[in-house]
């Protein structure tokens, strides 16, 4: 386990790029919807938004004015009571150069990006270190999304060469995006950890899962010492394999093992000290 870990960061991602609610009629596609679904997730010990937007046909966008239309409506609904995370996925659709643009003008508290997205190969690094140096300069906090063990190994040789401009890398560990069906189980974990161990106490990571066994994966990540996201994004299962309600039933659960875990939910100000000290 990761020393010096007294909470835990619980990320909410209500909707994702792909999903609609033709998957959930409760998945949130409206900036209305989503703040709604803010404030339930908040109420169940959520103290992270993980933020996608769609277009006039509920498809995936990175449009800024949209951003800025939902965010404006989370903020009413929630006040500063969770940290608002714009994702930058690509869903095969904007490349690195327009991802970089999309966050330099909407300069969000917090982005989450995929390594392979924004540094496809060696001849992106330039650009993404401007990039990240960027973020540093203007406190938005990148939580760097990896989906396998050698998505992690390439990280850990960008962090060494200093690319994240960051003292303490955040990343996020999807666990199962390639199985059969994208069903996660907490196994699946292990060999993310294993390669991540030569710097796994100079990160902080968190875990997102796909399935029925979300709730037990997060609760192996939290007994290794990280922090968890959950929500329709990936999963819309109960452990028992009945539907939830609502992304903030999958909050609840994820709250509730924090706490089994002797690490209860950290609020958004105390988020935000964390991410503070790992700049």
């Amino acid at each position: 386990m990761s020393a010096g870990i007294g909470g835990t960061i619980v990320i909410a991602a209500p909707n994702g790029a792909r999903r609609t609610k033709a998957d959930h009629p409760n998945l949130p596609m409206t900036a209305e919807e989503t703040a709604a679904e803010a404030r339930r997730c908040l109420d169940a010990g959520a103290s992270v938004l993980h933020l996608h937007v769609r277009d006039t046909d509920g498809g995936h966008s990175l449009d800024v004015g949209r951003y800025r239309e939902a965010i404006a409506a989370v903020r009413a609904a929630v006040g500063d009571d969770m940290v608002i995370q714009a994702t930058t996925e690509a869903v095969g659709l904007y490349s690195a150069g327009e991802q970089m643009e999309m966050v330099r003008s909407l300069k969000p508290e917090a982005i989450s990006v995929a390594v392979r997205e924004i540094v496809p190969g060696a001849a992106d690094e330039a650009g993404a270190r401007d990039f990240f140096g960027w973020l540093k300069g203007n406190e938005v906090w990148a939580q760097l999304i990896l989906y396998d063990p050698a998505d992690i190994e390439r990280f850990i040789a960008l962090h060494e060469a200093g690319l994240f401009a960051v003292s303490k890398p955040s990343v996020l560990l999807v666990l199962g995006r390639y199985t059969v069906g994208q069903r996660s189980e907490p196994s699946d974990l292990d060999p993310m950890l294993a390669a991540l161990s030569p710097i796994r106490d100079d990160v902080s990571w968190s875990v997102c899962a796909f399935g029925a066994q979300e709730n037990a994966c997060m609760r192996h990540a939290l007994g290794e010492g990280g922090h968890v996201r959950v929500g329709f994004e990936n999963n819309v299962l109960l452990p028992d394999g009945e539907r939830a309600d609502y992304t903030a039933d999958l909050v609840r659960l994820a709250a509730d093992a924090a706490r089994d875990a002797g690490r209860p939910p950290l609020d958004a100000a105390a988020v935000r000290a964390l991410v503070k000290g790992w700049t």
